[in-house]
């Protein structure tokens, strides 16, 4: 990007508005939705949020511990703590989530995916997850839809600290502390943590290196600037990094080091009483390398003697969104600049490094009068890579009486191929297409004094998925593992959620997921992805003492798309306790797969290695942590 353009823009944010200072509560409001405020209740899409109060209740290990637990939501990890993870929305492919941490993507443009499990749950304030496509409103890749998470803050006052430790199996070990407050104009924030665990081994065979646990460790940290020197007018900075490092079984005393990071400035400035402006500059970072020792010798052309491969995908990012409080809606218009650029080199000295532009134009539309809800958007997307691409959205919404709605929506999407998928050396293809979906969906929800419900189908028709199973090419010589446009899917599916207040102090609540995620011309099951999943909780507030159960499970699931290797269902049952000694200090527990089930959630096993094994998943195993919170 030339300096002088983004010293334009700069100049421009300073003078230009932004979103006003509103005195809303953010626990009623929704921002991914449309990418404006908008309450909770006139959403049209089907949105999910988890704030930090709930964060803290359900005791997860894990961001992707704590995902599997929402509707919608599958997962499968390769071992324990720091070991890969994805998470799959309604029976998408896991590079079909757009994640953003703070409003930036911070993925990994290579893989396509996001490291989950490089993500602490410690440094997280509030968890968006919006199902269905989402590129109209955040362009390639949200064809199952977005995850926004937002880092820790805290409402401006005098200094507040925070602080937690705890313990668990597998010497497990966790700390994190932090201070958030303001002065006069300025509020600031600083949080960090760690984690550390000798976990077990990833994979169930434990012969030569494999044999031994892979521990993991990580050490992140976040923070804010935020400046109002005049009303209606703020600037700030903000700032995260996580630095994982995991051991994994490879045959080899392998092991992996990533660092995630996002920074951005923001300026935000309330022009008019109709117009406000967002302007933000940043960067997202996903640096990754993994240590090995293969088994080459000097002689090779490809030896490399440290075994290093690195892969760090930099993706700086602007926007300039502005927003009309019209007499009927908000109009929203927005610019967005999207810069990938990608370093790699494996192990056997293979280097590669790539670069493309995206440059995209939006137009939203949500409007919320009597009864009636309505959002509208369209997308056009410029991409030096692939060339333009338009997306589109319309959502209704009618509430027929105050307890009952009813909502539908279309929506069109699209993913980008990813930089391994196209410039990978020996595996590439540069003349890949991207992935399209149409989705359809309606939903009935039911909002009531002691008990709310929903039901959501939905339908979301893939074309052009990119499958590694192509003959070779001029740029990819492995035949059978050449990356092709050649896959047509089509996911049907129904999501059931609601809760229930037996009485004052006792709560039961759950999600039940239902779908068909499948590749079309075979009609098999997506690989990772079953055909029912959900999640049923049990919680009784007693006074200071809260307590909670939890069964979760998911059905039989298979590791390839022939669907020969089988992983057979399951259904885990934990317990989560906390009790406030005082108004400032908590007492945490949480007792994970109580029963000590044997279950799997990913495997090695494939045509080409039938007598893999499983990855090892946690046994019965307790948490206990302390929790600190100074009050006003």
């Amino acid at each position: 990007m030339k300096k002088s353009t983004i010293a334009s823009l700069i100049s421009l944010a300073f003078t230009s508005p932004v979103f006003a200072a509103e005195n809303i509560n953010l626990e009623d409001v929704v921002v991914t939705a449309s990418r404006t405020q908008q309450a909770r209740t006139s959403v049209v899409g089907d949105v999910t949020v988890i704030d930090r109060e709930e964060i803290e209740r359900a005791g997860a290990g894990s961001i992707t511990d704590l995902l599997r637990a929402q509707p919608g939501v599958q997962i499968n990890a390769n071992g324990g703590a720091g070991t890969g993870s994805s998470v799959y929305l309604r029976g998408t492919n896991a590079d079909h989530v757009v994640v953003l941490v703070d409003g930036l993507r911070i993925n990994s443009a290579t893989l396509g995916t996001t490291s989950f499990e490089n993500i602490p749950l410690a440094q997280i304030e509030r968890i968006e997850i919006l199902r269905g496509p989402a590129s109209s409103l955040y362009g390639a890749d949200a064809i199952g839809g977005v995850i926004q998470i937002l880092t820790r803050k805290a409402e401006a006052g005098k200094p507040l600290i925070h602080a937690a430790v705890g313990l668990g199996s597998y010497d497990t070990k966790t700390a994190e502390a932090g201070i958030n407050g303001s002065v006069n104009a300025l509020k600031y924030g600083i949080n960090v943590s760690s984690f550390d665990t000798d976990s077990f081994s990833a994979k169930r065979i434990r012969t030569g290196k494999d044999a031994d646990d892979d521990s993991y460790r990580n050490l992140s940290s976040s923070a804010f600037l935020e400046l109002a020197l005049v009303q209606g007018h703020t600037w700030g900075l903000q700032f995260f990094e996580s630095k994982g490092h995991a051991e994994f079984d490879n045959n080899y005393e392998n092991f992996g080091e990533q660092t995630l990071q996002s920074y951005a400035f923001t300026s935000k400035n309330q022009f008019t009483d109709i117009w406000h402006s967002t302007f933000k500059l940043g960067m997202g970072v996903d640096d990754s390398e993994s240590h090995a020792k293969p088994n080459l010798t000097k002689t090779s052309a490809s030896y490399n003697p440290k075994g290093i491969s690195q892969y760090r995908t930099e993706q700086q990012q602007l926007t300039w969104q502005n927003d009309f409080n019209l007499p009927l809606g908000t109009l929203t218009l927005a610019y967005d600049r999207l810069e990938q650029d990608v370093n790699g080199q494996s192990n056997v000295k293979t280097k590669f490094k790539k670069e493309r532009k995206n440059d995209s134009f939006l137009a939203g539309y949500v409007v919320d009068i009597g009864n009636h809800a309505l959002q509208l958007s369209l997308r056009e997307d410029h991409n030096t890579q692939f060339g333009s691409y338009t997306t589109g959205g319309a959502g209704y919404g009618y509430r027929f009486t105050p307890e009952w709605r009813v909502t539908t929506s279309y929506g069109k999407a699209f993913k980008a191929p990813t930089f391994n998928q196209l410039y990978f050396p020996n595996f590439g293809d540069p003349g890949l297409s991207p992935e399209k979906s149409d989705n359809v969906e309606a939903s009935v929800k039911y909002t009531g004094q002691q008990w709310n419900a929903g039901l959501t189908v939905f339908e979301n028709k893939i074309r052009n998925l990119i499958a590694s199973v192509g003959p070779a090419t001029s740029g990819c010589t492995f035949a059978g593992f050449c990356p092709v446009n050649i896959g047509k899917a089509k996911i049907q599916g129904a999501t059931i959620d609601g809760s229930w207040n037996i009485t004052d102090s006792l709560l039961l609540s759950g999600n039940l997921t239902i779908q068909s995620p499948r590749e079309k011309e075979t009609d098999n099951l997506a690989p990772r992805r079953g055909n029912r999943y959900g999640t049923v909780n049990l919680l009784h507030t007693w006074g200071d003492l809260q307590w909670g159960a939890e069964v979760t499970g998911a059905s039989t699931r298979y590791n390839d798309l022939a669907n020969q290797f089988k992983m057979s269902g399951y259904a885990l049952v934990n317990l989560t306790a906390n009790y406030r000694m005082t108004p400032e200090w908590k007492l945490e527990m949480r007792a994970n797969n109580v029963l000590d089930k044997n279950y799997v959630l990913s495997t090695t096993k494939s045509s080409f290695s039938p007598n893999g094994p499983d990855y090892n998943t946690a046994g019965g195993n307790i948490f206990v942590g302390l929790r600190y919170d100074m009050k006003h």
